[in-house]
């Protein structure tokens, strides 16, 4: 691959694992802060208000696994079965569909991130040349 290429593909990686990265940060800081846009929200979901900040304690330690460029592969995992969780809890509230399907939209950010930058990712799950 020619080296600009490469330069555009490790570019673009970080720009999306940033993004995500913040994003997390914030939802898991807004998680341990409680404000009422969150609780009401859990209420909405069915989910007990107690267990929100332990929620929030596991993304913020799921977004710096993520972050740490020797962790992030291992980061983009457990992102995914947490976001899968988000799923799961949608559906059963019966939500509107793009709520129940922005967990999904955002793990192939977080995947994406890893994989443009990471080209250890294309041996293992060869979408296009790398």
């Amino acid at each position: 691959m020619h080296p600009s290429g490469s330069r555009w593909r490790v570019r673009t990686g970080w720009t999306l694992t940033v993004l995500c990265g913040l994003f997390l940060i914030f939802d898991g800081v807004g998680k341990l802060l409680m404000p009422p846009q969150v609780t009401e929200a859990s209420v909405r979901l069915g989910f007990p208000i107690s267990l929100i900040p332990g929620v929030g304690m596991m993304l913020l330690a799921c977004a710096l696994v993520y972050l740490i460029p020797r962790t992030a592969i291992l980061g983009a995992i457990l992102l995914t079965g947490f976001l899968g969780g988000a799923v799961a809890i949608q559906m059963r509230a019966g939500s509107p569909t793009f709520e129940t399907v922005f967990p999904v939209l955002f793990a192939i950010m977080v995947w994406g991130g890893v994989y443009l930058r990471e080209r250890r990712l294309c041996t293992l799950v060869p979408l296009r040349r790398c």
